[in-house]
């Protein structure tokens, strides 16, 4: 049996190409679920660009607790999804691959819109997007595993029970990962770098920005041209 790669990280809104691309490259990737949801974050909001610059689109949520969590987490009503397809239509409806792909995301929006929690929400677009782009790597949740500890403690618990070899972390848990208990159980830490990713042509003249959701990627590149602007596909 080969070497099992695993990437664990919070549920995102529609989120950017580098999410997708650390996807890609492990076996199974877990969405942390079970941890506090956070605001002003990118749980419920993701860019994209618009003709007035680059906006915010963002998921009005239910604030109940300071501690809850990101599974539990409501949203206040399902209008945010109509709103949110007719801002991408409008913005993107000149984009060259809008006419190929723009059913299918406003699918995925009228999919989303049928559910009340956000991780459900992510979900619908997460799944759809690696059908997308063919990604067939196992999307877990952070809950089938029963985490427990705090943390790098909590990450490592996860990486044991989904038997992970290698473990696949973005860059900023640097500052809390405990890199000497993952070699003791024998997991070995590959961090992800974002170095690298090419420009591509966006619209409406602003300056390049990579840090949008993956439809501006999507809508302006192709479903081939997104591939060719992941990593993990080189």
């Amino acid at each position: 049996m080969g070497r099992k790669s695993v990437a664990i990280l919070q549920s995102n809104y529609i989120p950017w190409k580098g999410n997708f691309d650390m996807i890609n490259m492990v076996d199974e990737y877990v969405i942390f679920d079970d941890v506090q949801y956070t605001k002003r974050d990118w749980r419920n909001r993701n860019r994209i660009v618009t003709k007035d610059g680059i906006k915010w689109l963002t998921i009005p949520v239910k604030n109940i607790s300071f501690h809850q969590k990101i599974m539990d987490t409501q949203i206040v009503s399902d209008e945010w999804a109509e709103k949110h397809w007719k801002v991408v239509e409008q913005n993107y409806k000149g984009a060259p691959f809008f006419s190929e792909l723009g059913a299918c995301i406003k699918e995925m929006y009228e999919k989303a819109s049928g559910e009340n929690y956000l991780s459900r929400i992510n979900y619908i677009f997460l799944q759809g997007i690696c059908g997308l782009l063919d990604i067939a790597t196992d999307i877990q949740w952070s809950t089938s595993y029963h985490p427990e500890g705090i943390k790098s403690d909590r990450i490592l618990d996860i990486c044991l029970k989904t038997k992970a070899d290698e473990y696949v972390s973005g860059p900023a848990a640097q500052n809390y990962l405990d890199l000497n208990a993952f070699e003791k159980r024998g997991i070995s830490v590959k961090w992800m770098s974002y170095n690298g990713y090419p420009e591509y042509g966006q619209l409406h003249g602003y300056p390049f920005s990579h840090n949008v959701s993956i439809i501006d990627l999507l809508f302006c590149t192709g479903v081939g041209g997104a591939r060719r602007n992941m990593l993990s596909f080189f």
